[in-house]
């Protein structure tokens, strides 16, 4: 028996567009022009935050590209602020296999994308289980440099601190230190042990531990203390180009079953740290010649 083709409206290119419609820029956190037609995001937008080009994201929505990759679908979604049953329609429609359940999840869930918003200018951005960067505003690229340059495999912050070959770090541009670096090494080595029991079967993570051992010698002696702990607060100086030295408290917020981890730079108040990390945001990320 022959089956019926699917309506026009419900198909992934019609979704996308559907979706894309509905959101309002200010929601996105993009400035709504005055005299502006368009009450959803624009492809133009839409593109941006998820990291495709225009291009694609047209061909998408006319049907001519129609199996888009797992790591655009996740990055589409995300830009489209879907919804975690949203999502997995999604990534049905591009016939993929939706996130399973257990695994690690890259997605926003609604509460903690307001949380986000509300944030304003504050330097933040959020991490998977495993540190994989999934988000950030651009307070966090003017201060420490736009992560977009980087493939998104290699945007992870325990690859950067635990790298196993040459090479300039992926997430921070300029030179940051912190009160205590072994502290926060093992830190991170202990809490992505800890994700480790959270999530046993996902891939994602078991390669990042696999590579991490074999490849970086202080990462192997870290695991090997068998400590499990969370990483929730340090502090760090960054040598940024434009401003000159600033000192930040970090602090991170981890986000119940899927352990999102919201990391916010802040200055103490009435410093002169504190002026220096509202001048980056005015001035907005510093060019940089490595990627």
């Amino acid at each position: 028996m022959e089956s019926m083709p699917m309506t026009s409206g419900t198909g992934l290119g019609a979704m996308i567009r559907t979706w894309r419609d509905r959101l309002p820029p200010s929601a996105a956190g993009l400035p709504v022009a005055r005299g502006r037609r368009a009450t959803g995001l624009r492809r133009e937008e839409l593109a941006e935050l998820a990291g495709v080009s225009v291009d694609y994201v047209v061909r998408l929505e006319q049907g001519r590209a129609t199996t888009p990759s797992v790591s655009v679908v996740a990055s589409l979604a995300r830009a489209l602020q879907l919804s975690s049953a949203e999502r997995d329609h999604l990534y049905r429609l591009a016939q993929l296999v939706p996130p399973l359940a257990g695994a690690i999840s890259d997605h926003l869930p609604p509460g903690v994308r307001r949380v986000l918003a509300r944030l304003g200018d504050v330097a933040v951005a959020v991490f998977a289980a495993d540190w994989q960067l999934v988000w950030w505003n651009h307070g966090w690229a003017a201060l420490l440099g736009d992560p977009s340059a980087s493939p998104p495999r290699l945007r992870n912050f325990a690859r950067d601190r635990f790298p196993v070959a040459a090479g300039p770090a992926h997430l921070a541009r300029w030179p940051v230190t912190e009160t205590d670096r072994a502290a926060t090494d093992a830190a991170v080595v202990s809490d992505l042990r800890r994700a480790t029991g959270r999530f046993p079967q996902d891939s994602r993570l078991a390669a990042l531990i696999r590579d991490l051992n074999a490849g970086n010698r202080r990462f192997a002696e870290l695991w090997a203390t068998g400590e499990v702990a969370a990483h929730r607060e340090d502090h760090k100086t960054i040598d940024h180009p434009s401003v000159g030295r600033v000192t930040v408290d970090c602090d991170t917020l981890t986000d119940g079953d899927s352990e999102l981890k919201i990391v916010i730079m802040t200055a103490a108040p009435g410093s002169a740290d504190e002026t220096k990390l509202r001048l980056t945001t005015l001035a907005g990320p510093p060019a940089t010649t490595h990627g």
